[in-house]
């Protein structure tokens, strides 16, 4: 059974598409069987991915505002073992149109538990809001990986979607864990980049991932041809990076199936 990730911050730009798609693509080359759900209008993942947003005829859209049967949405990505659930700007209107749905909190959380047993990891890329297909995400999911760039402002912000997750635990999925805080953007060269990861270090400890994903030309180029970082240079520091979080994420994983058996 998958566990369902979601990768979120209210916060655009610190690299939560990016880290859908790489760390989706480190989990699928380690023979992991991975979709990832594109939650975000802007359909990042999707033409990161190298689909064409114009194109994609069933999507998270239909899914969750038209009740179609989302394995009719989902697409075989160039990697193997790498699925695709697309997006489209119509989820722009979602938020509005679930509004009157009956349990609207938990319309993605029905359309994940009919692929769970399909997949070993269910990577969902969150939109930069708190809106409602946010919170459907996070109450579909087990865990929550937050992305924090080594910038100024890097911790602006994160109190609310704290408070939002704590929320979400008490009324909408009580088992819902942080995955990890990530940093994202990382300088080894830049003061600035050293004190984020320290003051970071410091609030969330043990829940903050060992692996830094550092500032990488071949990174921010990989998504312009459609590519994760690991099939555009694979041995580019960016998928090195994504390398090393996936195996993070399974050792993880498998420490937790071990303490509950």
């Amino acid at each position: 059974m998958a566990r369902v990730i979601a990768i979120a911050n209210q916060k655009g730009g610190v690299g939560k598409t990016t880290t859908a798609i790489n760390l989706g693509a480190s989990l699928a080359v380690m023979e992991q069987k991975v979709l990832i759900i594109d939650a975000d209008a802007q359909a990042n993942s999707t033409s990161g991915l190298g689909f064409n947003v114009r194109e994609m005829k069933k999507t998270i859209y239909e899914c969750m505002v038209n009740d179609q049967d989302p394995h009719d949405a989902i697409q075989p990505c160039e990697v193997d073992n790498l699925f695709l659930m697309p997006s489209h700007i119509d989820l722009v209107g979602a938020d509005i149109e679930m509004l009157n749905m009956s349990d609207r909190e938990r319309i993605m959380k029905k359309m994940v538990d009919k692929l769970r047993d399909e997949y070993d990891y269910i990577l969902i890329d969150c939109c930069p809001s708190l809106g409602l297909i946010t919170l459907n995400s996070l109450t579909a999911s087990d865990s929550v990986i937050i992305p924090v760039q080594c910038e100024f402002f890097a911790l602006e912000g994160l109190g609310k979607l704290l408070n939002t997750i704590k929320i979400i635990q008490r009324r909408l999925n009580p088992s819902l864990e942080i995955e990890g805080f990530l940093l994202t953007m990382y300088s080894s060269t830049n003061n600035l980049s050293n004190q984020v990861r320290e003051e970071v270090k410091r609030h969330f400890q043990d829940m903050v991932f060992k692996t830094l994903i550092h500032r990488n030309v071949r990174l921010a180029e990989s998504p312009s041809h459609g590519k994760a970082a690991i099939s555009y240079d694979a041995t580019s520091k960016g998928a090195q990076n994504y390398l090393a979080l996936a195996k993070e994420v399974l050792d993880k994983n498998e420490a937790r199936q071990k303490n509950a058996n």
